[in-house]
């Protein structure tokens, strides 16, 4: 599969919405990709698996089990639900909150939430399936970038995806962030698609196993497809995840991508389906491991500062958060629950040599290898 090395020029889903991304598009060709015709048995879809009902109505999901809007959207339902039990086993009587939305102009969304536990202070685990027509100005865009849509008539679309923020409450155990989407958008009766997502790991004490760990579960799932996934993703993630006015990584990285439309459909979404489904391999055991260990006021206190550092990302510099925020319609709780439920910020504060917390800040002023 080539690797695309645009940024966004894409409408990707964020938390809970659609949201629209902004970059630089290097490739200067407009590719109309024709899904591979695979046969897919019909799909018994039963609501009673998810953790609700299908933001599209099951009789449509069962009777087109070939078209890929529909297998994203099933297989999102399924990986939410899959995160939320495993999360939701840790914790003793905490549950998620369900909240299934729809959106005015088309589709909807289902926002899973689990706060004040004793292992998560908060965890989100959201779905969005949302469909419309391409506002103007992102058209525009798009075709600035080299993407050579008609800007002068309304353009459906359909954007699906599944995104995930994780905010433990013990500083030993790192929070973690992924999603994974579908984008397709329709013109002159062609239809135009991709894939995008990531996942990747903000740790506030360095524990180099863990994160040897982490790294080596996603490199295993991008090698089952192209060998040079990991690498070139895991550039890519320690490039974009930058807070850029501290100098520094928001974390240790993992891997991001964008625009993957090429060699099929198919190939692409089994890619896709092998990373979300690493979600829980690469992180499950460092909770395991780190969620009864003892920390104090010092701990508790950097893991807030750092906090403060995510926000700052968030909220500066994420595409999607930033783009979510002015989008029309935009579930607005939905996009800023990546937040923390606590941060704090300290005038100049520098961690004291020679520390565990001045160990972590080498690493997110200078990215290393891991695997």
């Amino acid at each position: 599969m080539k690797l695309l090395t645009r940024h966004s020029r894409l409408m990707c889903v964020g938390i809970g919405t659609v949201i629209f991304g902004t970059g630089v598009l290097h490739r200067q060709r407009s590719v109309h990709v024709q899904a591979k015709t695979i046969a897919i048995p019909r799909k018994n879809v039963d609501s009673r698996k998810y953790m609700a009902r299908p933001v599209t109505a099951i009789e449509k999901l069962q009777g087109t089990p070939n078209d890929m809007k529909s297998r994203m959207e099933i297989f999102i339902m399924e990986i939410q639900k899959e995160i939320c039990d495993a999360l939701e086993d840790l914790e003793v009587d905490i549950k998620f909150k369900v909240d299934r939305w729809e959106r005015k102009t088309g589709g909807g969304g289902i926002t899973c939430i689990l706060e004040d536990g004793e292992v998560f202070e908060r965890a989100g685990v959201n779905i969005s399936v949302v469909h419309g027509t391409l506002p103007v100005k992102t058209t525009q865009q798009m075709r600035a970038r080299g993407r050579p849509l008609d800007a002068s008539k309304p353009l459906p679309f359909f954007a699906a995806g599944v995104s995930s923020v994780i905010h433990p409450r013990n500083p030993m155990i790192p929070t973690l962030h992924f999603n994974y989407r579908y984008f397709e958008v329709e013109e002159d009766g062609k239809s135009v698609w991709w894939f995008g997502g990531g996942t990747d790991l903000t740790p506030y004490y360095l524990d180099e196993e863990d994160v040897k760990h982490f790294h080596g579960t996603l490199k295993k799932a991008c090698d089952k497809h192209d060998p040079s996934y990991y690498g070139n993703f895991k550039k890519w993630c320690d490039d974009y995840f930058v807070v850029k006015h501290r100098g520094e990584r928001r974390g240790v990285g993992g891997i991001f991508f964008d625009d993957v439309d090429e060699p099929d459909q198919d190939s692409v979404f089994g890619f896709i389906k092998d990373c979300a489904k690493s979600v829980l391999p690469c992180y499950l055991p460092i909770i395991y491991k780190h969620k009864d260990e003892d920390y104090g006021f010092q701990e508790r206190e950097w893991q807030l500062l750092r906090r403060g550092r995510y926000v700052e990302f968030n909220l500066v510099y994420d595409r999607g958060t930033k783009f979510g925020l002015l989008t029309p319609n935009a579930r607005i709780e939905s996009i800023l629950m990546s937040l923390p439920k606590t941060a704090r910020w300290q005038y100049m504060h520098e961690p004291e040599p020679g520390s565990p917390e001045a160990e972590l800040m080498e690493v997110l002023k200078n990215p290393k290898d891991w695997v």
